[in-house]
């Protein structure tokens, strides 16, 4: 994955061998067929303005362009208010940006993609519904079999150990149980593109590390491409291959941290275990905090 921005320089102590470390600047993608397919999402120069209430314009990114490659997983981070959740909805189409070009798959964006999948930090998921027919739900709309539907859906249930569960309706469920089948119905669909919104933000700290494990897990199996939007460093970090810093709004690329740690990852060890993901998360921090006005 590759940035338009600087990138930062600070580089941690003991790095894994033989891999990029934070920081360091990848090669220029080629202009190649082979280059281009390996490109799930394309910003180039994405800016975006709104009319306030006051008819003041308010811009809310400017210049924004990086890749995403297929399979990859991508955070973005940065002050509140920076832009991000409009990122994605200029990603998948919901927002077609003031200026600049998204394009998905090697096209360009210009109406609602039916191959991204749009999880937000709210399950969503419907009350009159059992926790298998939720996950069915999206499956309705794909050429599918009730059995073919049936059978996907309880294969990643199961795979986030939701197995028991299928006939519990919500309301039955815990937070944290409810964000897991709203996880299972969006990778059920095997989309190509996943965009997520703060999907952990509404869980509480110890619940959010076990739902990111499991969450991991699902994307491991299938590895569609993801872009996470989050305020949480820390799990920006233990998720991603590279993590994008926003400045203050409007929002601009000040910096791509290619993320430097083998997988498959655990949350809880790195969390509690690792240096280099500690140092990953003093830079990113730093550079977050140094964007942000003095005056707020």
């Amino acid at each position: 994955m590759t940035s338009n921005a600087e990138m930062t320089q600070a580089q941690p102590a003991n790095a894994h061998p033989g891999k990029t470390r934070p920081g360091k600047a990848q090669p220029p993608a080629s202009d190649d067929a082979d280059s281009h397919e390996a490109r799930a999402i394309v910003l180039d120069q994405i800016s975006q303005t709104f009319v306030a209430d006051s008819g003041q314009p308010v811009e809310a990114l400017r210049d924004v362009s990086f890749t995403v490659d297929a399979g990859g997983f991508i955070s973005v981070v940065g002050p509140s208010g920076c832009g991000k959740s409009t990122l994605l909805n200029v990603i998948s189409g919901l927002l077609r940006p003031t200026a600049g070009r998204v394009t998905v798959g090697g096209r360009e964006v210009k109406t609602i993609r039916n191959d991204v999948q749009f999880m937000q930090a709210h399950d969503t998921l419907l009350p009159w519904r059992t926790v298998l027919r939720n996950v069915e739900f999206p499956l309705q709309y794909q050429s599918l079999s009730k059995q073919e539907r049936r059978s996907r859906a309880r294969e990643t249930l199961a795979a986030l150990g939701l197995g028991e569960f299928e006939d519990a309706y919500p309301y039955q469920l815990s937070q944290g149980m409810r964000q897991r089948v709203a996880i299972a119905r969006t990778f059920a669909t095997r989309a190509s593109i996943v965009l997520m919104d703060e999907p952990f933000s509404a869980l509480d700290s110890q619940t959010r590390v076990l739902v990111q494990d499991m969450f991991l897990r699902a994307w491991e199996r299938d590895h569609p491409t993801v872009v996470l939007i989050t305020h949480d460093i820390a799990e920006a970090v233990a998720l991603s291959d590279s993590v994008v810093v926003f400045s203050d709004r409007p929002g601009t690329v000040i910096s791509n941290h290619r993320i430097d740690l083998p997988r498959p990852r655990s949350v809880e060890k790195l969390i509690f275990e690792d240096a280099v993901f500690q140092q990953y998360m003093r830079t990113i921090w730093s550079e977050i905090r140094t964007s942000i006005p003095t005056d707020r």
